[in-house]
C-alpha cells in the first residue's frame, strides 16, 4: 500500500508482450539508428489532404512550419512515429479522402528502411471538439454524456466512433477526457468532462475506453493528474491546480484509475503546475515526480505516455522548445506531441543523447511501448484501409440512428414552472428563434439557430429565425423583441451568458414581451444562473446536430427529457450555494 493506494494490476496483456511479441519487437528497435529511434517518439501535424499531392497553398505552410513539402517527406526526413489530424490543416475532407491520406502515410512509412506503420491520430472527442465530421456519425459530446448517465452509451459511442476511425485508418484518438470539471470557471474543459462527480466520471471513462478498443482504436485519457479545477486556459497560460493530494486522491485521480484499470493503451500529461503533487513547479507535463513516481510506479500504468501539444503556452514558458522534449522524456513520456518547430525539437532529442544525458536505452523503452501499442492496434497486420470498408461502416444509418437515441437520453430539463413545455403545435405553432450562433463544431451543419429550426419546421411548427449572436447589441435586441409580433413562443440560445452580459438582456428582454420564452443553454448549463424572464429552460451541453435534433424533439414532446445534471449550477449571488445540485432534472 502506496500514500496513494495501491498499486493497480499489471495489464493483462504483460506476458504476451514479454514473449514472442516483444522479441520480435526489439529485433525492430535493434536495427534502427539513432535518428530513427528519436523520430519514432514524434506525433506532429501535416498539412494537406493527399500524403504526397497536397494542395499548393498547404506546400507552402509545410515548408515554412516543418522545412517539408509533404508528408512523404516528413516521414523519410524525421522517420516520425505518428500524425496528429487536424481540420485545420486540410487532413479531413471527407471520410474517403480521409482514408487515401491514411493509406498515403502507411506506405510512406512502410518505404522506410527500417518500415514501421505510422499511429495516426485525431481529436475526436465528439460534442465540441471533433475533426472528422459529416457524414461520420457524431455522437454528443462527454457532459451531455454523463447528464445520459448510461456507461452502455459511453461505451456504443466509443465502439461505433471508433470502427468508424479505424475504417479511415485513425488509430488512436485523444478521448475520453478524464478531467473532473468541478470548477464552472474552467475555460478549457467545461463540457469535454463528464461531469463534477469523480465516481460518475471514472464510470464513463472507463465505458468509452473499452469500446474505443474493442474497435481497435487506442482511446488516451487526457489530461493527467487532471485539468477540471483551473480558471486558465493551458493554451495560453500556466494553470495552477491549488488541490492538497488528498484532494487529488478523491477527486482527480478516480477517473485515471478506473481508464486503467480497463487497460486503457494511452494517456495524455496536462501542462498544470500542481504543488502537491510536485513543488517544483514545472508542468506536469515535465515532472518525474508525477509522470514517473505517481503514473507509473503507484498507479501501475504500463502504456503509452504522451504529451499534449507542446506548441502550448503552458509547457513552453519555462523552458526553450529545444528543452522541453528532452525534460519530458526525463519525466517518463514515450510520445512527444506536436512541437512547435519539430527541427528544434528533433535536435533538441539527438543533442541530449549524443551527450550521455538521455541514454539511447531510455529511448528504447518509450519506443517498445509505442511499437507494442501498434502491434497490440493491427497496425503490423493490417496498415491500409480499403474503400470498401469506407462505404460498409462511416456513417451508416444504423450508426446515426443509435446518435440520434443516445442524444434524446441526454437533454436536461431545468424549469418548466407552468407548464409550458411540451409546446403544442395547436397552441405554439408560431416560434421565434433567436440567440448566439457560435462557430459550429467541426463538421456538423450549423448554425445552431438555423439547425434548431430546420428540425422544428420538420416537426410540424412555423419559425422564423433571427441570430443574435453571444455578444447582442441593443439594436439587435430591439430587433428580435420587435420580431416577437405575432408568434406564439421564443426559443433562445445562450452560448457562455456569464453575468450581466449582453445574452442576459437579450432573455429579460424577450421575456417581458408577454409571449412565453424557452431558453436552451446551448454549451454550458451554468447559463441559467444568469438569466430571467424564461418560461422553461432545457440544457443541451453542446450545439451539434445531434444534440439540437434531440432538443426539438423533446420541445415538441416526441421524446421526454430524460437528462440529468452531471455538474451542479451555483447561484450567481452565493457561487457557494446551488441553484441546481448535481443529478438535478425535470421531466414530463
Amino acid at each position: 500500500m502506496t500514500a496513494l493506494g495501491p498499486r493497480l494490476p499489471a495489464r493483462a496483456t504483460e506476458v504476451a508482450e514479454a514473449s514472442g511479441t516483444d522479441r520480435r519487437l526489439r529485433a525492430i528497435i535493434a536495427r534502427m539508428s539513432v535518428e530513427e529511434k528519436i523520430g519514432q517518439l514524434f506525433v506532429t501535424r501535416v498539412y494537406g489532404h493527399s500524403a504526397t499531392a497536397p494542395d499548393q497553398a498547404d506546400i507552402d505552410a509545410n515548408l515554412r512550419e516543418l522545412g517539408v513539402r509533404d508528408a512523404a517527406e516528413l516521414i523519410a526526413r524525421y522517420h516520425v512515429g505518428g500524425i496528429i489530424y487536424f481540420t485545420w490543416a486540410h487532413n479531413t475532407r471527407d471520410p474517403h479522402q480521409i482514408a487515401g491520406l491514411s493509406n498515403g502515410i502507411q506506405a510512406a512509412g512502410l518505404a522506410q528502411r527500417v518500415p514501421l506503420p505510422l499511429l495516426i491520430a485525431t481529436d475526436q472527442e465528439h460534442g465540441a471538439v471533433c475533426r472528422v465530421g459529416k457524414p461520420a456519425t457524431l455522437f454528443p459530446g462527454a457532459m451531455a454524456m454523463g447528464a445520459g448517465g448510461s456507461a452502455g452509451d459511453a461505451r456504443t459511442l466509443g465502439r461505433i466512433s471508433g470502427a468508424e476511425l479505424a475504417a479511415i485508418g485513425i488509430r488512436q484518438d485523444y478521448s475520453p477526457d478524464a478531467d473532473v470539471n468541478i470548477n464552472p470557471a474552467n475555460p478549457v474543459i467545461g463540457v469535454r468532462s463528464f461531469g463534477a462527480d469523480p465516481a460518475a466520471v471514472a464510470r464513463m471513462v472507463a465505458a468509452e475506453v473499452r469500446g474505443y478498443q474493442e474497435s481497435s482504436v487506442a482511446a488516451t485519457a487526457k489530461h493527467f493528474p487532471g485539468h477540471g479545477d483551473t480558471s486558465v486556459d493551458s493554451h495560453t497560460g500556466i494553470p495552477v491546480i491549488t488541490h492538497t493530494r488528498e484532494e487529488w486522491e478523491r477527486l482527480d485521480a478516480p477517473p485515471f484509475r478506473a481508464a486503467i484499470a480497463a487497460g486503457i493503451d494511452a494517456i495524455m500529461t496536462a501542462h498544470i503546475q500542481f504543488p502537491a503533487l510536485d513543488p517544483s513547479n514545472d508542468p506536469a507535463t515535465l515532472s518525474r515526480p508525477i509522470l514517473t513516481g505517481i503514473l507509473r510506479e503507484q498507479l501501475g500504468f504500463e502504456g503509452v505516455v504522451i504529451t499534449d501539444s507542446l506548441g502550448m503556452k503552458g509547457v513552453r514558458d519555462k523552458y526553450g522548445d529545444d528543452r522541453v522534449p528532452v525534460l519530458a522524456l526525463k519525466a517518463g513520456v514515450d510520445q512527444l506531441l506536436d512541437p512547435p518547430k519539430l527541427d528544434v525539437a528533433f535536435g533538441g532529442v539527438r543533442a541530449a543523447v549524443a551527450s550521455g544525458e538521455l541514454p539511447e536505452s531510455r529511448l528504447d523503452e518509450s519506443i517498445l511501448r509505442i511499437l507494442r501499442l501498434k502491434d497490440r492496434r493491427g497496425l503490423f497486420a493490417r496498415p491500409y484501409v480499403s474503400a470498401g470498408g469506407v462505404d460498409r461502416i462511416v456513417g451508416t444509418r444504423t450508426h446515426l440512428a443509435a446518435a440520434d437515441e443516445i442524444a434524446e437520453r441526454t437533454t436536461t430539463l431545468l424549469a418548466n414552472p407552468r407548464g409550458l413545455l411540451p409546446l403544442s403545435r395547436h397552441h405554439h405553432r408560431r416560434l421565434l428563434v433567436v440567440g448566439a450562433d457560435p462557430d459550429s463544431p467541426s463538421g456538423t451543419t450549423g448554425p445552431p439557430t438555423t439547425v434548431l429550426a430546420r428540425a422544428l419546421n420538420q416537426l410540424g411548427f412555423r419559425t422564423t429565425v433571427l441570430p443574435t449572436g453571444t455578444l447582442p447589441s441593443q439594436a439587435l435586441i430591439d430587433r428580435a423583441v420587435a420580431a416577437t409580433a405575432g408568434q406564439d413562443a421564443v426559443i433562445v440560445g445562450t452560448y457562455n451568458a456569464g453575468a450581466g452580459g449582453a445574452q442576459s438582456r437579450l432573455v429579460a428582454a424577450l421575456g417581458r414581451t408577454g409571449v412565453p420564452v424557452v431558453h436552451l443553454a446551448l454549451r454550458n448549463p451554468y447559463d441559467i444562473a444568469y438569466l430571467s424572464g424564461y418560461a422553461a429552460s432545457l440544457a443541451t451541453y453542446s450545439w451539434t446536430d445531434v444534440e439540437l435534433r434531440a432538443a426539438a424533439r423533446v420541445l415538441a414532446g416526441r421524446a421526454r427529457p430524460r437528462g440529468r445534471l452531471p455538474v451542479a449550477v451555483p447561484r450567481a449571488d452565493d457561487p457557494t450555494q446551488d441553484l441546481c445540485p448535481i443529478g438535478y432534472g425535470l421531466s414530463y
